[in-house]
C-alpha cells in the first residue's frame, strides 16, 4: 500500500538459500558457455550473489533504501512497529495520517508484521530527521495509534499480564459496561434514574470515538466506522434511544476486540518468525566471551551457541559434524547435518553440541528478516480481488451514507412517513453500511495463506501471486536443477583414437575456466583419473554451440572444442560411426559431448543426471489435480524423452532461452501457465509465464524474476500450494459472499423494521469476526 504517487514496488529480496554467503564480494571471473543444452544451468559466483542477501535494514534508522534503483538515490527509509491496528482498514488509517506530512515522500503499513515503512529526502540532515519522526509519530498519535521502534520490547511489556496493566487498557469499556449494567438493574426500581444513567453511559463512551473520528477525518480519512457510530450513537440519543444506544457502543467495543484477536491469530505465523531470533549473542573476542545484543552482530564476527539455543544470524560453521534442527524455518522434522563452511540460517536450533560461527549476515538481514522483509513487500502486490475492494470501498461508504439519508428524508418528505421511524431506520442503515467485513475479506486470507506458505518453506511475492497459483491450469519445467539433481556426472568417455586418457584431457582443459555444471562434472572425472591439464589459451564461449581454446600439445597449437551434437547435423552426417556412437548414448538417457581437435572429431564425452527423488510424485499429484505439465530443455530430444517418459509428462527439447521464453508465452495464452525453473536461462520464461517459480538453491536473477520461490528445492511441495491457491479463492469467495450477504440480508430487515441498532451491529461486528475466522482455517494447510 503506497501512499504517495506510484513509485513501482521494489522486487522481494531473494529466499533464504543455506548455500549463499552474505554480502561476499568476489567478483571472480567466470567463464559462462553452452554445451548442447541451454538449460544446463551456469553455476553463479558469489558476486551474483551477494545483491540479493542485502535487503536494507529496517530499524528505527536512516538507512538508504537500496532495492530500488530509481529512489535509493533520492530516498532514505524510517520504520516503527505500529500498534493497535485491528485490520487492514487501520492500516490504511495510518498512512493517510503519514502522507499528509510534506517531508513524507512516500509511506507503507505492512499489517502482516505490523511496520510503518516511510521514505523520506536521502539529504535531510539529523535535526531535519528528528523533526519528521516527531512529525510522523504525532499524526499516527492523532489517528489513535502507537509507535513503538523496531526492535525494542514497549514499556509494560514485562507486567502485561497484570492485573493494573489490564485495568489501564481496558477502564473505559469496564466503565461503561458496568453503568449499563446498573442502569438496567435500576429499570426495575427507578426509570428515570435508569435513563439518566444510560444516557450518561451512552455519552461517556460515545466521546472518545466521537473524538477518533474527528481526528481521522483531519488525517483523511472521514468515512471510518468511528464516524459512522458517532453519527448512529447521537441520533439514537436524539431519539430517545438511550438503552440502545449504550448497548451499540458496548457491542462496538465488544467486535473491535475480537478485531484485534483475530488479527493477532492471523499475525501469530509471522510473530512465531520473529521471535526465532534471540535478542543476544555470545560472541569470541580472543579468549573470552562477551554477551552482545543480537542487533549489534557485525560481518566476521565470532560468536558461540549451546545445544539448545537458537542462532542470532547467519553464520558459517567452524567446524563439521553439528546438526541443527531447521524445522521451524524449513518444515525438515529431521535435523540437519552440517560440515564446515557451510552457511546455517538464523533460527536454527543446535542440537547435538557446541557451535562455533562466523557472521555471514548484517544486522537486520538474516535469514528471517529476509523472509519478513518478503512478506512484508508481498502486501504490496495486492491480489486482484483485493484492489478491486480496495477501490469499491472508497466510494462505498460514502454511498451508503447518501442511501441512509435518502432513507431519513425522503419517506417523511414524499410520502408522510413518521420521521422518528425513518430516522431510527437511517442510523440502523448507516451501522450495516460498515464496510469492515468486506475489506478484511481478501487481505484475512491472504496473510493466513502466506503464513502457512512459509511454514512449508514457500515464498509468495504477494496476493497478486497466490490468488494466479489457484487459476494455474498447467506447469512448464525446466530440467536440470529443477526436475533433475542438477549434478551430471560423467558415465563414459568414448575415444576415435584409442585414447581415452587424451580426449579427457583434452576436454577438460578447455573447462578449468568454467563454472558450468558439466564442465564441473568432467574436471571432477579427470581428477579422478589423476588425469593432467593443459595450460589453455584464447579460450571463448560459442554462444549457444559450446567452447573452444588453443592447447600446446608436442610443441603444436592445436584447437580445441567441446560442441553439442544437434549443431553438428551436418557434419556428423558423414561420420556414421559417431553418429551411432551418439545415438546409443543418449538413447541411454546421456547428454554427450562431441570432442574436437582441429575440427576433427576425436572424442565423446557422456553425462547423465539423476531426476529427483520428490519429481515423480509432484507430477502425478499435480495430474491428479487436472493440471498438464510439459518439460522444456535444451538438451538432445533422445535424453529429454528418456526422462520425460519416465516422469509420465510432455516434452519440448534442444530450446534455446529465447525458444523456450517464446513457449511458454505461447501457452500462457491458452492457459493459465507457470514456469518452473532455477537458472539465469528461465528468467525470461518465468517473466513470460502467467506465474514464475524459483527453486530455492538457483540464481539469484530467476528467484527475482520468480513469483513464488521453493526454498528448499521439493518439487512435492508444488501441488501443495496449487491446493492452497485453490483454497484461498475459495475462501475469499466465502468471505465477500458473508460480508456481502449478510448486510444485504440486514439491509432489508432493517428497512422492512425488523431489525433495530442492536442487530445492526452485530451483524457488522458478526461479520467481520465470520469471516476472519473463516480466513483463520487457511493456517492448518
Amino acid at each position: 500500500m503506497s501512499c504517495k504517487g506510484s513509485t513501482a514496488t521494489k522486487t522481494a529480496p531473494t529466499a533464504v538459500k543455506s548455500n549463499q554467503g552474505c554480502c561476499g564480494s568476489d567478483h571472480s571471473k567466470t567463464h559462462v558457455h553452452e554445451h548442447q543444452h541451454t538449460d544446463e544451468h551456469q553455476a553463479t559466483n558469489n558476486s551474483s550473489r551477494h545483491d540479493s542477501c542485502c535487503a536494507h535494514t529496517e530499524s528505527n534508522e536512516v538507512v538508504p533504501d537500496d532495492e530500488e534503483p530509481e529512489s535509493s538515490r533520492l530516498t532514505a527509509r524510517i520504520s516503527w512497529l505500529v500498534n493497535g491496528m485491528d485490520c487492514p482498514s487501520c492500516a490504511r488509517k495510518v498512512e493517510k495520517a503519514v502522507q499528509a506530512i510534506s517531508q513524507v515522500k512516500q509511506c507503507r503499513v505492512a499489517f502482516a508484521t505490523e511496520k510503518l515503512l516511510v521514505d523520506i529526502d536521502k539529504d535531510s540532515n539529523s535535526t531535519a530527521v528528528d523533526s519528521i519522526k516527531v512529525q510522523i509519530n504525532d499524526a499516527v498519535v492523532n489517528a489513535g495509534f502507537k509507535l513503538q521502534e523496531v526492535g525494542k520490547k514497549s514499556k509494560n511489556i514485562e507486567d502485561d499480564t497484570s492485573f493494573r496493566q489490564h485495568l489501564r487498557e481496558h477502564w473505559h469499556a469496564i466503565t461503561l459496561v458496568s453503568a449499563i449494567v446498573i442502569a438496567a438493574i435500576l429499570t426495575q426500581f427507578n426509570s428515570d434514574a435508569s435513563q439518566w444513567l444510560f444516557t450518561f453511559a451512552s455519552v461517556f463512551g460515545v466521546i472518545p470515538v466521537i473524538n477518533r473520528s474527528i481526528k481521522l477525518a483531519r488525517s483523511g480519512t472521514p468515512f471510518a466506522i468511528e464516524t459512522l457510530m458517532s453519527v448512529a450513537t447521537v441520533g439514537a440519543l436524539v431519539l430517545g434511544e438511550t438503552a440502545e444506544s449504550a448497548m451499540v457502543l458496548v457491542l462496538f467495543m465488544i467486535g473491535e476486540k475480537l478485531e484485534s484477536y483475530a488479527a493477532g491469530k492471523a499475525r501469530k505465523g509471522v510473530k512465531s518468525l520473529m521471535s526465532l531470533v534471540p535478542e543476544e549473542a555470545t560472541t569470541i573476542v580472543g579468549d573470552k566471551r562477551v554477551a552482545v545484543a543480537a542487533s549489534d552482530l557485525q560481518l566476521g564476527d565470532i560468536i558461540e551457541i549451546k545445544p539448545g539455543d537458537r542462532l542470532p544470524a547467519d553464520g558459517a560453521l567452524l567446524a563439521s559434524g553439528i546438526s541443527f534442527d531447521e524445522s521451524a524455518l524449513t518444515g525438515e522434522s529431521v535435523p540437519v547435518e552440517h560440515q564446515a563452511e557451510d552457511i546455517v540460517m538464523a533460527g536454527s536450533l543446535a542440537v547435538n553440541r557446541l557451535a562455533q560461527l562466523r557472521v555471514v549476515s548484517e544486522p537486520g538481514n538474516n535469514a528471517i528478516d529476509r523472509i519478513l522483509h518478503l512478506i512484508e513487500e508481498a502486501e504490496e502486490h495486492k491480489a486482484p480481488i483485493e484492489r478491486f475492494l480496495d477501490g469499491f470501498s472508497r466510494w462505498y461508504t460514502p454511498a451508503m451514507m447518501l442511501l441512509a439519508l435518502a432513507v431519513v428524508v425522503v419517506p417523511p418528505l414524499l410520502f408522510s412517513g413518521d420521521w422518528t421511524e425513518w430516522v431510527y431506520k437511517g442510523l440502523t442503515l448507516l451501522l450495516i453500511a460498515c464496510p469492515c467485513a468486506l475489506v478484511i475479506s481478501t487481505p484475512a486470507a491472504v496473510t493466513s495463506a502466506l503464513s502457512a506458505a512459509s511454514k512449508r518453506g514457500v515464498l509468495v511475492k504477494g496476493g497478486a501471486a497466490l490468488e494466479q497459483i489457484g487459476r494455474i491450469q498447467q506447469i512448464a519445467f525446466d530440467k536440470t536443477g529443477t526436475l533433475t539433481q542438477g549434478v551430471p556426472a560423467v558415465t563414459s568417455v568414448v575415444s576415435f583414437i584409442d585414447d581415452e586418457d587424451k580426449v579427457l584431457q583434452l576436454a577438460a582443459s578447455i573447462e578449468q575456466t568454467s563454472n558450468h555444471p558439466l564442465a564441473t562434472a568432467i574436471l571432477a572425472h579427470a581428477e579422478r583419473k589423476s588425469v593432467a591439464l593443459l595450460t589453455v589459451s584464447n579460450d571463448q564461449t560459442l554462444a549457444g554451440l559450446g567452447v573452444q581454446g588453443e592447447v600446446q600439445n608436442a610443441g603444436e597449437t592445436q584447437l580445441i572444442k567441446l560442441l553439442a551434437p544437434h549443431h553438428m547435423t551436418t557434419q556428423l552426417a558423414e561420420l556414421a560411426h559417431v553418429k551411432t556412437a551418439i545415438e546409443e548414448l543418449e538413447n541411454g538417457g546421456n547428454t554427450t559431448v562431441v570432442v574436437l581437435q582441429d575440427e576433427q572429431v576425436i572424442g565423446l564425452v557422456a553425462l547423465a543426471d539423476s531426476i529427483r527423488e520428490d519429481a515423480r510424485q509432484a507430477i502425478e499429484e499435480l495430474q491428479q489435480l487436472g493440471i498438464t505439465t510439459v518439460m522444456l530443455t535444451g538438451d538432445n530430444r533422445r535424453t529429454a524423452k528418456v526422462i520425460a517418459d519416465s516422469l509420465g509428462m510432455e516434452y519440448r527439447a534442444e530450446l534455446l532461452p529465447e525458444d523456450k521464453s517464446r513457449i511458454v508465452a505461447e501457452l500462457s495464452q491458452d492457459k493459465d501457465t507457470a514456469m518452473v525453473g532455477d537458472g539465469i536461462n528461465d528468467a525470461p520464461a518465468m517473466k513470460s509465464a502467467s506465474l514464475g517459480i524459483a527453486m530455492g538453491g538457483g540464481t539469484d536473477v530467476a528467484l527475482e524474476a520468480a513469483d513464488v520461490a521453493l526454498m528448499h528445492n521439493r518439487l512435492v511441495e508444488l501441488p501443495q500450494m496449487v491446493e492452497l491457491g485453490q483454497a484461498t479463492l475459495t475462501n475469499i469467495k466465502q468471505n465477500i459472499t458473508l460480508a456481502v450477504g449478510l448486510k444485504a440480508v440486514f439491509l432489508v430487515t432493517t428497512l422492512l423494521g425488523f431489525t433495530g441498532l442492536w442487530v445492526a451491529i452485530l451483524a457488522d461486528s458478526g461479520a467481520t469476526a465470520l469471516v476472519t475466522a473463516n480466513a483463520l482455517r487457511l493456517l492448518r494447510k
